[in-house]
């Protein structure tokens, strides 16, 4: 996908979304909720959740939805008992009934200061919190309920699962907070780690988890959290990547510079060999994660911070995990 654009494209993109590239507001978020299309939260998995809810579980139950008929065995609720059914076979049969569960979902976006870098049209942290604007309008149109984790480098925000507008809003005001780019360098003292360790002792059995984030930050402790969580609950891996974090331009001679909020950094991009080796190096780095994800069976999809979340989620198989073993790259 190409990346490449002119300044009025680039222009033009901002003022539809609404946004300098850098910077978040409250109405950037709200129209999300107008493109809850884009997304698809159906479970790609069993719940497990002992909440009653909307759901139909795999697993038989005393529910509302009738599933099946089949020969009465010792222990079934006699209440149960199909009298047409049996009058008509001779033999004694009992009705079964598809559970309804509950399933939350759960955003975790890292809004670490890594992410507050961009060279196209939008930062990785204002890219990540337009997904998970995304994320909760979707799961308040279906009826789930929403919550999730916030993290900033300095703060993680823990907000527990609620229903209706006010729990996406309540969400996306802490995004709000958090998403603001520091004027100078900050020491981080809270890692990618310890918001996945928080979030999987505020998750029940039963949730979906989106967990939005460069992954820069990835570490043992990331991989034993989500194993752990992968058990007993549906994740879907959300990697926000820039185009220079992959590939140098190749057909810049001479000197680059890159902006964040943070710094500046001047490249010199002439030696063809530089170029070649960091290509080399981001590409192994990605391969390597994407064999971890496997690994533990995880649903993954990159997003990139050069085009909108419209244009790549409206041509490809959408976040629903088609894309888990091949991921679109921006």
């Amino acid at each position: 996908m190409s990346t490449i654009q002119s300044p009025q494209t680039v222009a033009a993109q901002l003022k539809a979304l609404g946004t300098d590239g850098v910077h978040l507001d409250l109405p950037q978020l709200l129209q999300y909720q107008h493109h809850t299309y884009l997304l698809d939260l159906a479970p790609k998995q069993v719940i497990q959740s002992k909440l009653a809810g909307s759901y139909l579980a795999r697993s038989k139950g005393r529910g509302m939805e009738f599933d099946e008929v089949r020969h009465y065995q010792p222990g079934d609720d006699v209440r149960t008992i199909d009298w047409r059914v049996t009058a008509r076979t001779g033999k004694v049969h009992t009705k079964l009934f598809r559970e309804e569960k509950e399933r939350p979902v759960f955003v975790l976006t890292d809004l670490s200061p890594g992410m507050h870098f961009g060279s196209v049209l939008l930062t990785k942290a204002v890219q990540a919190a337009h997904l998970a604007a995304l994320v909760g309008w979707h799961a308040k149109n279906r009826g789930d309920k929403f919550g999730g984790i916030l993290l900033n480098g300095t703060q993680i925000r823990e907000l527990k699962p609620a229903s209706r507008s006010v729990a996406v809003l309540r969400y996306l005001q802490q995004l709000l907070e958090l998403a603001v780019p520091a004027t100078a360098p900050a020491e981080s003292s809270l890692s990618l780690a310890d918001a996945v360790g928080q979030l999987r002792r505020l998750v029940r059995p039963g949730s979906l988890i989106y967990i939005i984030s460069d992954f820069f930050a990835l570490d043992a402790n990331v991989l034993r959290h989500l194993q752990s969580m992968r058990q007993h609950n549906e994740i879907r891996l959300c990697q926000i990547l820039d185009p220079l974090e992959q590939q140098l331009p190749l057909q810049v001679q001479g000197q680059i510079s890159v902006q964040s909020p943070q710094t500046v950094l001047q490249l010199d991009l002439t030696p063809q060999a530089i170029k070649q080796q960091y290509q080399q190096q981001q590409q192994q780095l990605l391969q390597q994660q994407q064999t971890f994800w496997r690994s533990l069976g995880l649903r993954h999809v990159q997003l990139s911070t050069a085009l909108s979340l419209r244009q790549q989620l409206s041509s490809t198989d959408t976040l629903s995990g088609v894309m888990a073993q091949g991921a679109a790259h921006g």
